[in-house]
């Protein structure tokens, strides 16, 4: 494709039909084909697309052409902008003494960034190259003039963002051109903009928008970097588009489903294969057989969840704190004011809660997400603002949720998985916050075991048996209300749930989609299991049990799950605390299965079965044959010697 030769339009305008007449209408069909590219012409452009990289690390220091530059930048400029203000400068950056000092300020930003990195991420980003501003021949700093077009320019008065985005087509503009051309590119964005500007000289007026690298490469990597490392996934197209509401999701011409019934069918069992590959290769390690216990088994449902063998690490861990209030609390079944939930949330979110310290010693990140409180959380690093309702209804009233509130509740469990793994994330755990959380908890619970109320309930954040007991009632009187029942999942989570217990159904059954195992947490978590065991039963292949606890309606949760605890501590917290103390279990689980020698690969000799038991008894007792081996032990003896 050559982007120096364009098209030429006809000069004059009798020449060409025009485009009101029949004539120059004709078929739909043809319409449309008389103004597309041959097929040559669109395959190029959609090659280059699909072939342009964010080039790091295989940069050449061979010249470029002057000519070829220009035709880049002169791509570049064609880019579009709002009402045509053509926003956008280009500095170009051969000094290296000048390159020298630019790079001295990525790299203190480079370190400042890995050192806000759970460990895992870190050495995985210690692995990354992530600029290359000193092994190209020419860096290009894109500037965007935001008063540029004057106090009028058309479409920047509502947004005045319009003109840096207009600035970032130009950036696009000119990558893709340099890919035509053979050139890579690299975008820096390591920088604290002001102090870039500062270290270029640049006018105050300007702000910059991208720092790039160019040159010849000696390849081009097959993937980005990023997705082959595994820091991240690419996110398929049919999770970015959606047809005429957010919540319907297709691409053109597909059969429109809703993102559950989509997420639900996407999840298969585990892999069969796999786990008879794990289970051969666990009585093969140098121990006897179960003698680690639950850990073999876990080890060898990862694998199996996975589908993949050896199995990975269950490496890097993030946990998605669901946050929500409920209307039930006005029954008296908390000690806790409600105001307590928004505060524990924003501890959360702010690093200072005891999953917090718990996820940075096993490297985790740690997201809360605000799917029903209240009130709002203040703006935080570590918060996802996905907010359904301001908490639910009291459940003993009328339905906690409807059933569009529940069904985007579902939906945002289902978004915060998605991304949590396409962003290379290995293993989920799932943990909640929110006064009053363990009743609606309960209420699940009973309908999904079977046990009564009384049963199931526990005594929650504080409560004394006489509370406990109250709390039981409330949950009967709320059933009794609701006729919610097993056979159907969504209607019952609807009528006595809450908004957090729906975002976790939806997150679970989506990280089963993507095949990617989830720790459960306390008794939150594990009503939400149950739920999406109701609505798709292989969900449960892919989930761990963290910890027993103290509510008794964990182990009747676990029981029908057919999960065991990996952790017995007698925990009550929430927050995914639990799960999180588990994930050195599970990982280790993993860990046996991929590090530790087989006996054939170590030379040590496995459990002898019982006729080569009694034969090698036999040879003990025989005089002869004990002479013969003395011999033989001598002889490699004095082998071994020499």
């Amino acid at each position: 494709m050559s982007l120096d030769h364009p098209t030429t339009a006809p000069s004059d305008a009798a020449d060409r039909p025009d485009r009101h007449t029949p004539a120059a209408q004709g078929a739909p069909g043809q319409a449309r084909d008389r103004h597309a590219f041959d097929e040559d012409r669109r395959a190029a452009v959609y090659d280059v697309i699909r072939e342009r990289r964010d080039i790091r690390s295989t940069f050449t220091m061979d010249p470029i052409d002057d000519e070829v530059l220009t035709r880049v930048l002169a791509a570049a400029h064609q880019a579009p902008s709002v009402g045509f203000s053509q926003p956008w400068d280009f500095l170009l950056v051969r000094d290296e003494e000048t390159r020298r000092r630019v790079q001295r300020l990525a790299a203190r930003q480079r370190d400042e960034f890995a050192a806000s990195l759970p460990s895992p991420r870190q050495r995985m980003f210690d692995g990354l190259k992530i600029e290359a501003i000193l092994q190209t021949p020419l860096n290009v700093v894109i500037t965007c003039d935001p008063t540029r077009g004057g106090p009028h320019t058309i479409g920047r008065h509502a947004d005045p963002r319009m003109t840096s985005f207009s600035t970032a087509t130009a950036v696009q503009n000119l990558w893709l051109a340099a890919r035509a051309e053979g050139l890579g590119v690299g975008w820096v964005s390591f920088f604290d903009p002001t102090e870039l500007a500062r270290e270029l000289g640049l006018p105050e007026h300007l702000e910059v928008v991208a720092y790039l690298c160019v040159g010849h490469v000696s390849e081009f990597p097959p993937a980005p970097e990023l997705q082959t490392s595994g820091w991240a996934r690419r996110r398929p197209l049919s999770w970015a588009v959606h047809d005429e509401t957010w919540s319907t999701r297709t691409l053109p011409g597909g059969v429109t489903v809703s993102l559950l019934d989509e997420t639900v069918a996407a999840v298969r069992p585990a892999s069969a294969e796999v786990l008879a590959q794990a289970q051969a290769h666990q009585a093969q390690l140098v121990k006897p057989a179960g003698a680690m216990g639950l850990l073999e088994s876990t080890g060898e449902r990862l694998a199996a969840a996975y589908a993949e063998w050896p199995p990975p690490v269950p490496s890097p861990v993030a946990v998605a704190v669901f946050a929500g209030d409920h209307g039930v609390h006005a029954q008296g079944v908390s000690p806790w004011p409600q105001e307590v939930s928004v505060q524990m949330a924003a501890g959360i979110a702010m690093g200072g809660a005891v999953v917090n310290a718990a996820a940075r010693q096993v490297g985790a990140e740690v997201d809360v997400v605000d799917v029903g409180l209240v009130a709002d959380l203040p703006p935080t690093k570590g918060l996802l603002v996905r907010k359904v309702a301001r908490g639910t209804a009291d459940l003993t009233e009328g339905p906690a949720m409807t059933r569009e509130q529940c069904l985007a509740a579902l939906e945002v469990g289902i978004d915060v998985a998605r991304d949590l793994v396409a962003q290379g994330n290995r293993l989920l755990v799932a943990g909640e916050v929110g006064i009053a959380n363990t009743t609606p908890a309960a209420a699940l619970i009973s309908v999904f075991t079977g046990r009564t109320p009384d049963e199931v309930t526990g005594t929650g954040a504080g409560l004394d048996e006489a509370g406990r007991s109250a709390k039981a009632a409330v949950i009967d009187r709320a059933l009794a209300r609701s006729g919610a029942c097993a056979e159907d999942p969504l209607r019952t989570l609807a009528e006595v749930g809450g908004l957090e217990h729906a975002a976790m159904v939806g997150f679970l059954l989506a990280a089963a989609a993507q095949q990617t195992p989830v720790v459960l947490d306390g008794v939150i978590a594990c009503s939400a299991a149950l739920v999406a065991q109701a609505l798709c039963p292989a969900v449960v292949d892919y989930l761990v049990a963290g910890h027993a606890g103290v509510e008794p309606g964990i182990l009747a949760a676990l029981s029908t799950l057919g999960l065991d605890a990996l952790v017995d501590l007698d925990l009550r917290l929430g927050e995914g605390s639990g799960a999180v103390l588990a994930v050195p279990l599970v990982q280790m689980s993993v860990r046996m299965l991929r590090e530790v020698a087989t006996f054939e690969s170590a030379a040590v000799s496995g459990k002898l079965d019982e006729d080569a038991a009694g034969e090698h008894d036999a040879a003990a007792s025989d005089p002869a044959s004990q002479d013969e081996s003395s011999q033989v032990a001598a002889r490699q003896d004095a082998e071994a010697r020499a």
